[in-house]
């Protein structure tokens, strides 16, 4: 995916937090700006960002002395999200580990007060304990210097809404030093109401035979297709079925000790299963076998909607996962994530490569992958879309050029 070069009427330096492979730093490499540090605890991405940008990150942020380090205009980070439990302010920054490596950024800006922040994060950090990690984060930032305040300047943004096919909001946090906000700034991000979903662009016209999905998980996905072909159009499914459970016969205090989630799948189940119950009895005894062979053998997970005409499983996106096999609708790629599921592309029937995931991240397909596939999955699972960056801090940037 090409990127283009914008040019800025004044170069700024930044530092790039929490690096990761330089989501940040290939959006405001674009603006023409110059980064002078960054930051990542994880070796394998401090490598990656090195081959990329001929910058060798620093390992721990904790570790950069405010003094010493070099000035900079912008500070960009992706912190981490991890220890904003429900506990609140108090236990959530108090994680030892992870809870007070925001207050290293509000350390390093404190002290070198760059006029710009862009920081990001899941769009759940909102929530966490009734708002008040929220809040904190918030307070922490208008107490060093800078204007911040929800709506204004606290943007939930997915790729999705730029044309990218992959549902992905995050928040993005813009922070202007007090003394250069302006009130009559107001920051549009030119959003289209309906804007064209690109998948041509994402997809790889030929990929490595090595993608493809192997036989036995072909076999089990063809054995669900069959009972979802047996469906009529229009049919709403339940959020997982347990076909191992269809003809399950426990007594009410055997059903008390199940699971919740369990009792619950089996509750919504049965509709559905009176319904077909003669196709699905049938198509069960043949295929018994494979379904029971493992526990997630047995769970579909349809979240592709009301079943179309002529609809099949491998008209959508699968993933194979703990819970069972996950259908998602075929208009968006799965979110990416950094836990190692990797979508499988239904109408080829394989895995999306790691560059269809780097494009899907808004990288240029100059970016250097990792050697390592599984590597690269876990990297743009984590990674800052470029492209939602870049349009928060260029119509920021642009603002007070």
């Amino acid at each position: 995916m090409p990127i283009k070069k914008t040019k800025v009427i004044k170069p700024m330096n930044f530092i790039d937090l929490f690096s990761g492979i330089g989501g940040f730093h290939t959006a405001l490499n674009r603006l023409g700006h110059k980064c002078v540090l960054a930051c990542d605890i994880d070796k394998k991405c401090r490598e990656i960002y090195k081959k990329n940008y001929g910058i060798e990150p620093v390992e721990d942020i904790r570790k950069i002395n405010e003094k010493t380090m070099p000035n900079f205009d912008i500070l960009c980070a992706g912190f981490p999200c991890q220890s904003f439990s429900n506990a609140g302010k108090k236990q959530a920054f108090e994680d030892k580990v992870r809870g007070t490596l925001f207050f290293d950024i509000i350390r390093l800006a404190k002290e070198k007060q760059p006029k710009f922040m862009f920081l990001e994060n899941v769009k759940h950090i909102k929530k966490v304990d009734e708002g008040n990690v929220f809040n904190t984060i918030l307070g922490a930032l208008d107490e060093i210097g800078y204007h911040i305040e929800d709506e204004k300047s606290v943007f939930e943004l997915s790729p999705h809404d730029l044309g990218i096919p992959q549902d992905r909001k995050r928040i993005i946090f813009v922070c202007i030093r007090k003394d250069i906000y302006n009130p009559d700034k107001v920051i549009d991000l030119g959003l289209e109401e309906n804007v064209t979903i690109n998948f041509d662009n994402i997809i790889e016209k030929e990929v490595d035979p090595k993608y493809k999905v192997k036989s036995d998980i072909v076999t089990l996905f063809d054995t669900w297709d069959k009972m979802v072909r047996q469906m009529e159009p229009g049919q709403k499914m339940s959020p997982t079925i347990l076909c191992n459970e269809f003809n399950s016969n426990y007594s009410e205090k055997e059903f008390e000790n199940l699971p919740q989630w369990k009792q619950d799948y089996i509750t919504k189940n049965k509709p559905i299963y009176q319904k077909y119950k003669q196709l699905w009895d049938n198509w069960y005894e043949e295929h018994k076998d494979i379904l029971k062979k493992k526990e997630v053998n047995g769970k579909l997970e349809w979240q592709a909607g009301p079943l179309k005409e002529n609809d099949s499983i491998w008209n959508h996106f699968i993933q194979m996962r703990q819970s069972g096999i996950r259908v998602k609708k075929s208009k968006f790629f799965p979110t990416l994530v950094a836990i190692i599921q990797t979508p499988i592309y239904g109408k080829e029937k394989r895995y999306i490569t790691p560059r269809e995931c780097a494009r899907l991240q808004s990288f240029p397909d100059s970016f250097i992958l990792p050697e390592s596939d599984n590597v690269a999955y876990k990297q743009f699972g984590n990674a800052v879309n470029v492209e939602v960056v870049y349009r928060v801090m260029s119509k920021t940037l642009e603002l007070y050029k």
